[in-house]
């Protein structure tokens, strides 16, 4: 297995194109704003089975890391996390059932294993109803034992932009990445 990759806080940036949804992860910089890019990626709308490749820049010549779906078009399908030799770094699945009111989301890595969901059960309620893009959406993942280790926060604005805590150093950079696209990617669903 690859070495780990602890990472405490970064931002996702989506852009927006015909075919693909385009996803710029950022470490943040001493002053708060977008600093280094540490990689990005883009993911094909309506894609049969649903694979997500970052790569280190703009020149897409080098894979880091992936998500890929185990199944086609199963709404309760999970998502392996690959780094670049294919090793699996973790899972993630979102919960149908549960995610009817309130978007929920499982995930494992190793040596942890926890459960996300929306923070606020109007907004939850309210997206399902209304198509406001800009509305603030938080997650919160947690173990088992109710100890942090993912937030996923989307600010309120036009394009989607998101801070991603990571609190629990046993979750990945990549993990966490793969976790924060899968989100933003599924939540349509």
């Amino acid at each position: 297995m690859s070495t780990p990759m602890y990472l405490p806080l970064f931002y996702v940036k989506q852009k927006f194109a015909m075919t693909t949804n385009r996803y710029e992860l950022y470490a943040p910089a001493e002053d708060g704003s977008f600093g280094q890019l540490m990689g990005l990626a883009e993911q094909k709308r309506l894609a049969f089975k649903e694979e997500v490749t970052f790569y280190t820049d703009q020149s897409k010549t080098r894979p880091v890391f992936s998500f890929k779906a185990r199944k086609v078009m199963d709404l309760n399908s999970g998502y392996d996390i690959f780094d670049e030799t294919r090793q699996q770094l973790g899972f993630f699945r979102k919960d149908f059932k549960a995610s009817l009111l309130r978007s929920t989301f499982h995930m494992e890595g190793p040596g942890y294993a926890g459960t996300g969901q929306e923070r606020s059960q109007a907004i939850a309620i309210i997206r399902r109803f209304t198509d406001i893009p800009f509305l603030p959406i938080h997650f919160d993942f947690v173990s088992a034992e109710g100890q942090p280790l993912l937030g996923v926060e989307r600010q309120g604005s036009v394009r989607d932009k998101y801070t991603v805590h990571v609190p629990d150093q046993r979750v990945d950079f990549r993990v966490a990445a793969a976790i924060a696209v899968g989100l933003d990617a599924l939540m349509q669903r």
